[in-house]
């Protein structure tokens, strides 16, 4: 199912953002970090199954499940 890792992404930024903008920034910033960017993904992007536990770790970090 192409897309997992982008609607998994949009998950953990609005569970743990909340609406904020500025938070929903620092995320994103963590995420990057974290060797994840959210701006390389979008709907029609292939599932990598690394990246899917990349998300779903750094979301477990965060106290987010994401799915």
């Amino acid at each position: 199912m192409p897309g997992k890792v982008k609607k998994m992404i949009d998950q953990l930024i609005t569970q743990k953002a909340g609406g904020n903008t500025v938070m929903a920034n620092v995320l994103m910033t963590k995420l990057l970090l974290k060797g994840i960017d959210p701006s390389k993904f979008n709907a029609t992007s292939p599932d990598d199954p690394t990246v899917i536990a990349k998300v779903t770790a750094a979301a477990k970090e965060m106290g987010v499940t994401v799915g």
